[in-house]
């Protein structure tokens, strides 16, 4: 934003401020034709016609002021001594230019507004009591500090409620940009739960219709433990789905619900199992996690399940828990080669991203790659301080 440059004012702005000029003039000019009368000098051609003239030529240049605001000033400043009514004028040349607050341009404009009020006093032939010349100095010494002072508190203000306008559309763009990020997040967040309730119950539901759509040789009785298994599944997603989406919609203020730690990895892996996944799991954790920790673990083999379940039907999957306060939290979930080729169902690619970045909130690392046998192992170290040690300490 350009300061030098002030805005540009509307016509009555504009038409207010040079009428109250030219007031300013009308008794001072007056006074002139009635000294002129007074000492039988009779009023000439100049009083009724040049000074009139300068005038309006001082206050029609007024009108650029804000465009080129030296310059006028300084016409104005030189041309106005020569006018009476031209005095407004120069009052107002002189507290326009000061609105800008550079002393350099005040005091040349000001200077030259006093030099030229010396030479024009004889242009009236008006008779000066003797030693009257400091006041032909001070008095036009004293409207420029006038004018000035004014406009330098006019400038003042000015870029007060700039500096405030400018801080006031600052906070709303960052309140702007705040808000956005916020909605960002909560997509995100949105997305991620979307992601973590859906995607392990759905890929379930997938690989058990892929074994009812392949395999041609299942008994009645194993067909039927798979369509049921479908049916509750699919039943299951519904059903955290409609949680999820109660949240969402719930007061804000409202608690969310307790979201699943590391006691219900147990059912999630007993699902998985009667889902037709080859699953087990090996754990000698000791003690509790913390709350973040535990609710990460948990997340982590979800995830680990549900990309087994999408990637390599038939694989046989191990899920390793160990860990104990004062040292980490180490998840393992390892599935072997696929032992059946069902139609791969389509992947967001979003479910590790999304649980990268969960675990390094949590403090944790992440590591996942293929194995040398053909299969994938997904690792993950948690942080598990020791909270005896953070109470002596």
């Amino acid at each position: 934003m350009n300061t030098d440059v002030a805005p540009r004012l509307g016509g009555w702005q504009q038409t207010w401020r040079l009428t109250a000029a030219g007031a300013v003039g009308i008794p001072i000019w007056l006074s002139i034709g009635v000294l002129l009368r007074w000492q039988a000098a009779g009023t000439d051609s100049w009083f009724l016609t040049g000074d009139p003239l300068v005038a309006l030529c001082c206050l029609t240049a007024l009108l650029w002021r804000r465009r080129f605001p030296l310059t006028i000033a300084m016409t104005v400043a030189i041309a106005s001594p020569a006018s009476a009514l031209a005095t407004g004028a120069a009052l107002l040349a002189l507290a326009s230019i000061s609105t800008r607050r550079r002393p350099v341009e005040i005091g040349v404009v000001g200077l030259a507004y006093v030099t030229a009020s010396q030479f024009a006093v004889g242009l009236y032939p008006v008779q000066s009591p003797p030693g009257s010349w400091w006041f032909q100095l001070a008095f036009p010494a004293l409207t420029a500090g006038i004018a000035v002072a004014v406009g330098m508190a006019i400038g003042a203000r000015r870029a007060e409620v700039r500096s405030l306008r400018e801080r006031a559309e600052s906070a709303e763009r960052e309140q702007t940009a705040r808000a956005a990020q916020a909605r960002a997040l909560e997509r995100n967040r949105i997305a991620r739960e979307m992601h973590d309730v859906l995607a392990h119950r759905i890929s379930l539901v997938a690989m058990q219709a892929g074994v009812l759509d392949h395999r041609s040789d299942l008994a009645a009785e194993e067909s039927r433990v798979l369509v049921r298994g479908i049916a509750d599944g699919s039943h299951e997603a519904l059903e955290e789905l409609r949680d999820v989406l109660g949240v969402l919609r719930a007061d804000p203020d409202r608690p969310e619900p307790p979201q699943p730690s590391l006691d219900r990895i147990p059912e999630l892996v007993a699902d998985a199992r009667a889902s037709g996944l080859d699953v087990t799991l090996t754990t000698t954790v000791t003690g509790k996690p913390p709350d973040v920790a535990g609710r990460t673990c948990y997340r982590i083999v979800q995830e680990g399940l549900t990309n087994a379940a999408k990637h390599a039907p038939g694989a046989h999957v191990h899920i390793t828990l160990e860990g104990r306060a004062g040292d980490k939290l180490n998840v393992s979930v390892h599935n072997t080669p696929a032992t059946t080729k069902n139609a791969q169902p389509p992947a967001s690619g979003f479910g590790l991203l999304g649980l990268t970045e969960r675990i390094n909130l949590a403090g944790g690392e992440l590591n996942h790659h293929p194995t040398p046998d053909d299969g994938y192992i997904l690792t993950a170290q948690l942080p598990w301080p020791d909270p005896t040690h953070e109470k002596r300490t």
